[in-house]
């Protein structure tokens, strides 16, 4: 399989490369900028990849330098670009990738995405021995070993302020709205903005909808003339977003006024705020230590303002739990 030899993981990593992989999410740059500059303070070369796996496998990597990073702190996507690459799949894949590293000496990875580029980066580090540093870059903050992920907090703040705007026209016309956000398989992005904007009820993919007891409080707030409801609804939950569940609601409640608003790929984009650079800039920084200090295939989270490192074959395998005083902090304050 053409595996190196393990005394060479044991010298002075000099040439490493950084990659964004899967969906992009506010304060990737940042990071970035954080995993280069601290590469060539302790005199390393730094290499980027391009649009992820698909740039190793298709040879796109390229020098950086400091000035690479300059004035991209504030920018949302990521200058490096991401891809899927169902060629990285295949183990001919993965060698063409190990081959176009090799070439260049680069010793260690840095990838700069959600659980499924872990993965790849774990079978991709078990087979050519690369050490691989994981940073969460996902708005969904659906990754077990970090309180925070970078971009969920952008993420976050761009659905807050669009809700906030919809309850003014919901108020204007005394409508019910329901709004869709991110979160395929991650209700945080709804339970966090949906309590922030104080939306009487969040419908998120871990815990099941009864339906019934929806149509019921509505019926009640209807008697009650409450007719300004927020529903907000994570795209991944099971009753199918907020379209059929505005079907489902407009057949029982034909009198009730419905609108749905389907937040999207907004929600990805924007400058990141303060606290997804500072993230993004702490783990970047803590990456690159991680190689220098032999900490290999591991994921950088940030739990309880201090570093936590999760090794990679771990990482992928967990997934952030919502505690059930959330659920029922959710339930108190919007009757």
């Amino acid at each position: 399989m053409n595996k190196p030899d393990r005394k060479d993981m044991q010298k002075k990593i000099t040439k490493i490369g950084v990659l964004c992989s899967g969906g992009d999410s506010p304060g990737m740059n940042a990071c970035i900028r954080a995993v280069v500059r601290t590469g060539i303070y302790h005199g390393m070369k730094v290499y980027g990849i391009m649009r992820g796996y698909s740039g190793m496998v298709e040879d796109d990597i390229f020098e950086m330098e400091s000035r690479s990073v300059a004035n991209i702190i504030q920018r949302g996507g990521t200058i490096l670009k991401t891809a899927r690459c169902s060629e990285f799949f295949t183990h001919e894949g993965r060698k063409k990738a190990y081959d176009n590293l090799k070439k260049r000496g680069i010793e260690g990875l840095v990838i700069i995405g959600g659980d499924g580029s872990f993965r790849g980066a774990q079978t991709f580090s078990n087979e050519f021995d690369i050490p691989c540093i994981g940073l969460p870059g996902t708005i969904d903050k659906d990754i077990a070993g970090t309180d925070f992920t970078i971009g969920f907090d952008t993420a976050v703040n761009t659905a807050v302020e669009a809700i906030d705007k919809i309850r003014d026209t919901a108020d204007a016309h005394d409508r019910m709205f329901i709004i869709e956000v991110m979160g395929r398989d991650a209700g945080y992005i709804a339970l966090h903005s949906g309590i922030a904007t104080g939306a009487e009820n969040i419908l998120i993919p871990e815990r099941k909808t009864i339906i019934n007891d929806i149509i019921e409080s509505l019926q009640e707030k209807e008697r009650r003339k409450k007719l300004v409801n927020l529903i907000i609804v994570a795209e991944g939950e099971e009753f199918g977003g907020a379209n059929e569940l505005s079907k489902f609601i407009k057949n029982k409640l034909p009198t009730l006024e419905v609108r749905v608003c389907i937040l999207g790929h907004i929600q990805r984009g924007g400058s990141p705020t303060c606290m997804d650079r500072l993230i993004a800039s702490r783990m970047g920084y803590h990456a690159v230590e991680c190689l220098m200090e032999g900490k290999h295939n591991v994921f950088v989270g940030i739990v309880n303002n201090k570093m936590n490192y999760t090794p990679l074959n771990e990482a992928v395998k967990k997934k952030q739990r919502i505690s059930e005083e959330w659920m029922k902090i959710v339930k108190i304050l919007a009757t």
